[in-house]
């Protein structure tokens, strides 16, 4: 079963950069689109970005331009790079497989973004 460990979120002002790390477990790791997601307080969980086994990448349109995907199949490893951020970006972010079929959740790694 693939688990899930993100990292790299934090406080940021409007504006500012961040960039998450998931690192997952299990030897197909390379198999599987895979995506970023997020929840904002109140709202469902949304899919941000993801990025196919060769490497296609498709973005949310509210983050299009800010937002990019990128994985190291070698450490197994999927990030999200976040520039311009804004106070709706707050949110937990995710990253699982797309779809997620069965699979768990990691605990999520929280971003803020806010002056």
């Amino acid at each position: 079963q693939v688990q899930f460990v993100e990292s790299g979120g934090g406080l940021v002002q409007p504006g500012g950069s961040l960039r998450l790390s998931c690192a997952a477990s299990g030897s197909t790791f390379s198999i599987y689109t895979m995506g970023w997601y997020r929840q904002a307080p109140g709202k469902q969980r949304e899919l941000v970005a993801s990025i196919s086994s060769g490497g296609g990448t498709n973005v949310l349109g509210s983050v299009k331009g800010r937002f990019s995907i990128s994985r190291d199949n070698a450490k197994n490893t999927v990030y999200l790079q976040m520039n311009s951020l804004k106070p709706e970006d707050t949110a937990v972010y995710y990253c699982n497989t797309v779809p997620t079929g069965t699979r768990g959740w990691g605990q999520g790694t929280q971003v803020t973004v806010s002056s």
